[in-house]
């Protein structure tokens, strides 16, 4: 019996099929002949990026500079890459749509514009002949290229991400209406929101707890919000009049300012933080839990919650 069990892990363990952990979008507008150049120039302009019409991080500057062509496959550098395993709850299990807006800086002059995407699994393959080998963690590859286009261009395409968590507001009804009593209500919630960023800071530090890429205790050992505040950095947030509430075909709302930074902060909040390793801490600590923008879910009680 234990020789036949063994035999049986022997004989399925192998073969035990790849599962995709991640999903990888890449973007280049550029001008140039990859298939000839070992450099072409990227195409200077901003990117946005929508994961099932929801904005996803800021808005991207997109500079002009050359930009190598890698490997046999005469592969552009990407200029926006977009590794959606980490993109957090915006990503629902299953079917998503990734969509990517770009609006190059000058109208007129016809560009290419390449939109490159693959899976990454979790084990390696490796392809040989007799002369060379390769080995990859990549399946499904697939490109886009657009060979001259003019003006803004956009990109669309389905993905599935069986490697996201099912959280339970991803099945909500979408919402296609906001109404002003839900207006105030999220309103309250950003004006309490803003209120963590004042002493002893104890709201803002929870809220950055879980969060991978914040050292809660590095950040506590700096003082970095302490010397912040103390320099004159306030968070701060308009009446609802000046907000936007943007529906999205699903049960997210977008929450951004109608015009700047939806929390005032920007590059002039910080000019008084004259120590660079200060305002480089608090800078990033205030960037993540009080973006430009939020997405709020409204719950079956009818009360709204942040799905930042």
């Amino acid at each position: 019996m234990k020789t036949l069990a063994f035999a049986c892990l022997l004989a399925t363990a192998p073969w035990a099929p790849a599962a995709v952990i991640n999903v990888e979008f890449k973007f280049t507008p550029f001008r140039g002949e990859p298939a000839t150049e070992e450099h072409v120039t990227s195409v200077p302009g901003k990117a946005q990026v929508f994961i099932n019409n929801v904005p996803y991080g800021p808005e991207q500057p997109v500079q002009e500079e050359p930009m190598m062509v890698l490997f046999e496959e005469h592969e552009v550098t990407p200029t926006v890459w977009v590794p959606l395993g980490s993109a957090g709850a915006i990503v629902r299990k299953g079917k998503n749509t990734f969509r990517l807006e770009f609006t190059p800086t000058g109208l007129e002059k016809p560009y290419r514009a390449q939109l490159r995407w693959a899976d990454v699994t979790d084990q390696v393959t490796e392809e040989s002949d007799d002369t060379s080998g390769k080995s990859t963690n990549q399946s499904g590859q697939g490109l886009d290229d657009r060979k001259s286009v003019k003006g803004k261009v956009v990109f669309e395409r389905e993905f599935t991400a069986e490697f996201a968590r099912d959280l339970p507001w991803h099945h909500y009804p979408a919402v296609t209406e906001v109404t002003e009593e839900d207006k105030q209500k999220v309103a309250a919630l950003l004006r309490a929101r803003a209120a963590w960023f004042e002493p002893d800071f104890a709201a803002l530090y929870k809220a950055i707890e879980d969060n991978d890429s914040l050292k809660v205790d590095d950040v506590r050992r700096a003082r970095c919000l302490e010397s912040a505040y103390k320099s004159g950095v306030r968070v701060t947030i308009p009446p609802p009049a000046e907000l936007d509430f943007a529906t999205t075909g699903g049960p997210e709302i977008v929450v951004s300012r109608k015009s700047g930074s939806l929390f005032g902060l920007d590059e002039k909040t910080f000019a008084a933080v004259k120590d660079e390793e200060t305002q480089m801490c608090a800078g990033m600590v205030l960037a993540t839990v009080y973006p430009l923008r939020i997405g709020f879910i409204r719950k079956p009680d009818g009360n709204w919650e942040p799905v930042d």
